[in-house]
């Protein structure tokens, strides 16, 4: 495996290199009830002695830096009232226009409050949305510019609007009926559909995921303004302790004295392709010369297509991995990204990367096809499967980052096992795609051994059983009425 590393080493660095309720929030089946494998939250503690100096001094002692890598914007947003505050801004709400919020507003709620996406301090007025769409990029007061590559914004409706009139803040309302937030110093804007969903995806052909979801029936206004958040977000289904917020994750980092850390998205269960990618990457900064490099395993929690392996089911896998030994427990922390997904290829990685930043991960691993999907017409791949890797390496934004593109793994049918592809004994290897990896699961039939942990699997299989079930219980129901 070869990486290529845009390594940026700041100068004092001397290296060489209870009842659970269910939320309204999601439409997740709650699935996991086993005891966390992190104990008494998702982290284990690991005692770690470093030797060596980072801060350039002669001294015997260890100092570690606070953040490996700086937010963007210089420091993370927070926009959770205080809770000595909540109850006046709760009344102040109250008397306020509402506007209604769907289950993945709750998500970019989420997603803004915590600080995944600073700079930004609320949903995007229209100067905020211009920039994001046409430059993937906003520009600070300094000059300088944060990385910015899909529009958050908060869709309304005429009626909305309406009623919204000349009050310059409005109250947020989840889907269940409960006061979520505020909005302040409103603007409201025309919601240009058809520019959006072009720039964004490269095409408006139908049958994209997310513009089907939430775009296309969304309002024709845009309102943004400055954010603030009654309560922090729970989606009450069980995974809640694995929703680490950027300002935990770094704190995480701090206390267990990374040195590096180094972050892999992912939408769909690991197999062992995942595994020998994040283990080999591992043994390369160690390689390098860093001394306590953490992996931050951080599948995506917020809106995912109807045919992607649901969160709990994955998060559920997930555990398995790890307690199997496929992953090191006391070297991983695995978290939920709460961003929904767009399946927007080269736009949308960058989003995933510099969500990443904010969380404190100082690499971040890229493959093939990131972020990517099937056309939802052709019989061919929406994106180039070389573009995210190429556009990450040349974001605005984003140079602060250290990109780590990796070969493509494949099961290798002589050694039984997954490897890196090798190009000279090609008609070796067997591509196992996540499509064919759920239709597997979905028939009850195993994979080569060797392409995935077995309790892992079995997780899998288990899911795919119970759906067909239900779905064979409801067409006997369909057939009886």
């Amino acid at each position: 495996m070869s990486l290529t590393i845009k390594l940026h080493i700041t100068n004092n660095l001397n290296l060489k290199l209870g009842t659970i309720k269910k939320s309204a929030y999601t439409s997740y089946g709650t699935k996991i009830r086993h005891k966390p494998i992190y104990h008494s939250n998702p982290l284990i503690s690991t005692v770690y002695k470093p030797t060596m100096h980072v801060d350039g001094s002669s001294s015997s002692s260890f100092s570690i830096k606070s953040s490996l890598i700086d937010p963007d914007g210089g420091a993370l947003v927070d926009l959770v009232v205080p809770e000595s505050e909540r109850a006046k801004k709760k009344s102040e709400a109250e008397a306020m226009p509402k506007v209604r919020l769907t289950k993945v507003d709750i998500e970019w709620v989420h997603v803004i409050s915590e600080g995944w996406a600073s700079p930004l301090r609320g949903f995007m007025r229209e100067s905020e949305y211009l920039q994001s769409l046409h430059f993937n990029c906003l520009r600070m007061k300094d000059g300088s510019v944060a990385n910015m590559s899909l529009p958050i914004v908060l869709a309304i409706d005429d009626e909305t609007k309406e009623r919204i009139g000349s009050s310059p803040n409005v109250g947020l309302v989840g889907p269940d009926g409960d006061l979520v937030g505020i909005l302040r110093s409103i603007e409201i804007y025309k919601h240009h559909k058809e520019e959006r969903i072009a720039r964004t995806w490269g095409t408006t052909a139908p049958g994209l995921p997310y513009v089907e979801e939430v775009i296309s029936p969304a309002g024709n206004w845009l309102v943004g303004g400055d954010l603030e958040v009654l309560d922090p977000i729970k989606y009450n289904d069980g995974l809640d302790h694995y929703r680490l917020s950027p300002k935990q994750l770094r704190k995480e980092f701090d206390k267990r004295q990374a040195d590096a850390v180094f972050a892999f998205q992912l939408r769909n269960p690991v197999h062992n392709g995942h595994a020998l990618l994040m283990n080999d990457t591992r043994t390369r900064l160690l390689e390098m010369g860093y001394r306590n490099p953490i992996l931050l395993l951080h599948p995506l929690g917020g809106f995912t297509k109807a045919d992607d392996v649901p969160l709990d089911v994955r998060m559920e896998q997930h555990s398995k991995v790890l307690e199997d030994g496929v992953l090191d427990p006391e070297t991983t922390i695995v978290a939920i990204f709460p961003s929904p997904m767009h399946y927007a290829g080269p736009t949308e990685v960058q989003w995933h990367a510099k969500a990443r930043i904010n969380a404190g991960a100082n690499f971040y691993i890229v493959g093939r096809d990131p972020a990517g999907m099937g056309h939802p017409t052709e019989k061919r791949d929406l994106y180039d499967p070389d573009h995210g890797k190429k556009v990450l390496s040349m974001a605005p934004g984003l140079e602060k980052l250290n990109i780590l593109p990796f070969k493509v793994a494949a099961y290798d049918t002589l050694e039984k096992k997954m490897a890196f592809f090798e190009p000279s004994r090609a008609k070796d290897f067997l591509f196992i795609s996540g499509t064919k990896m759920r239709t597997y699961a979905r028939n009850g039939e195993n994979p080569p051994e060797g392409f995935m942990c077995p309790g892992g699997w079995k997780v899998l299989v288990n899911y795919y059983e119970g759906l067909q079930a239900e779905e064979a219980s409801q067409q006997q129901a369909v057939l009886t009425t």
